[in-house]
């Protein structure tokens, strides 16, 4: 008798939660709870059903970093070492978004890193090669030797709502927590088109970011941030913090920007720069109140520029590109990483009372086009035409553009990409061949000195070529 009432009360149960009878009805669900435990069809909600499809996908992302340091000056004076190595470890998060094994972090991940590897959520774990970054996005393709691996879903995140369940997946603080296996936060979407200009874990300045609100902390850089249907809406970058945890804003790149980035990365290497070859008014104050209300006034046209070609003026601003609204430069950032090379791209300016609609073509970055002309094995240099020095704003009128700077190299030089090589000891350089043919005659003969220009100001660096 008591077997029965007990039944009923279960079967009575089961109806009042809407648990349908027939199980061919029924939604998959993950793997039932260990140990014979029946888990209730009320707790599975859409935020379990989401983790359990994209938390197989999340890896462990682990670095090595070699720098090379200065020793004791004591154990040097003793015929010890004049300098040494230090090894540092990193650790993050990615999401797999090809079965053969291509990984999505964020760049400042990896950045500097001399050995990678991934750990999957069961343990097992793979070395794995950089395939590209791109600092600009902060993002960064990495490849493992692997074979039918889980992948994320991607979802679009050009629709997002704001206000819908948003879920961080990832690896706070790494294997402090004991295990492999990601942790997971929930939220909301917070906003969306955020321009994020203060420094935050991750690089200085994002463009067009999803503002969350599920906890982001160290260690969950690079891994996806899902929406209640189970897919990648963005990828966690950064966190605005002053105490180094999270206080509940946190920001993802969108993953349909994510996807272009890695498509690229995958096919060409690189990601192609959208450039039309404006710079835009940029007063001088730290204000971002003030950057925020100043429009996206042209304050300077590149000769031969697409923006020339076009009929863009100084003084026009721009206040819309395709569908979006240009309020200031930060909006105007923010729509040049959704342009494509090659695309004729429809604006709108204001000129005075006028409003002129106008097509421009998108162009690559003049010195990303441009002969490259390696040195030393890290650098690659480009010369000086007028496009870049109008683009970059540069004073000097002849030189090498340091277009790529190895973390090897730049340290040691202190030289960085963005700098020009303006003389090499007494020689004045005019082009990168030239940078080449001086690099080449120094060398082995003492030091060198090498004059640059970066952000308008001269300096020198010392060095020995041996």
């Amino acid at each position: 008798m008591r077997t029965s009432v007990l039944a009923l009360l279960v079967s009575g149960l089961l109806a009042c939660s809407g648990t349908p009878r027939d199980s061919s009805a029924q939604v998959t669900h993950p793997p039932a709870a260990p140990r014979g435990v029946t888990v209730a069809a009320s707790r599975r909600t859409a935020l379990t059903e989401a983790v359990a499809r994209v938390a197989p996908s999340v890896v462990t992302v682990q670095t090595e970093v070699v720098q090379r340091v200065q020793v004791d000056p004591f154990e040097s004076f003793f015929g010890g070492a004049r300098s040494g190595t230090q090894t540092s470890a990193g650790l993050g998060t990615g999401f797999i978004i090809r079965g053969d094994g291509l990984i999505v972090t964020n760049a400042h991940v990896v950045a500097g890193a001399t050995t990678i590897s991934v750990m999957l959520r069961d343990g097992t774990t793979y070395p794995a090669k950089q395939i590209g970054t791109d600092e600009t996005n902060d993002l960064a393709v990495l490849k493992v030797s692997a074979t039918n691996l889980p992948v994320a879903p991607l979802g679009d995140s050009d629709h997002l709502l704001v206000g819908e369940w948003a879920i961080a997946i990832g690896n706070p603080y790494g294997f402090m927590l004991g295990n492999s296996e990601p942790s997971v936060t929930a939220g909301v979407i917070s906003g969306v088109g955020r321009n994020l200009v203060a420094r935050g874990e991750g690089a200085s300045a994002y463009f067009d970011m999803i503002q969350t609100d599920a906890s982001i902390n160290p260690g969950n850089s690079g891994g996806p941030l899902v929406n209640a249907d189970g897919e990648v809406v963005g990828v966690n970058s950064s966190i605005y913090s002053t105490s180094g945890g999270s206080i509940g804003i946190g920001f993802a790149i969108p993953i349909n920007r994510a996807r272009r980035v890695a498509d690229d990365l995958v096919t060409h290497g690189r990601v192609r720069r959208p450039w039309i070859g404006v710079r835009l008014d940029q007063p001088k104050t730290d204000n971002p109140r003030d950057l925020i209300a100043r429009g996206a006034r042209v304050a300077a046209v590149t000769p031969g520029s697409p923006a020339e070609r076009s009929g863009i003026q100084v003084g026009d601003v721009i206040v819309r590109s395709n569908a979006r609204i240009i309020h200031n430069r930060f909006d105007w950032e923010a729509a040049l990483l959704d342009l494509r090379v090659g695309d004729d791209v429809p604006l709108v300016l204001r000129r005075g009372a006028a409003t002129l609609p106008l097509t421009v073509a998108i162009a690559d970055l003049p010195e990303v086009s441009a002969q490259k002309v390696q040195v030393l094995r890290d650098l690659e240099l480009v010369t000086l035409t007028p496009a870049i020095r109008a683009e970059r704003g540069i004073r000097s009128e002849h030189g090498a553009l340091v277009y790529r700077a190895t973390d090897r190299i730049s340290p040691e030089l202190n030289i960085q990409a963005g700098d020009v090589i303006l003389q090499i000891n007494r020689t004045p350089i005019t082009s990168a061949e030239d940078a080449s043919r001086a690099l080449d005659y120094y060398a082995g003969r003492g030091l060198v000195r090498i004059y640059c220009e970066r952000d308008g100001q001269g300096f020198f660096t010392d060095f020995v070529i041996r």
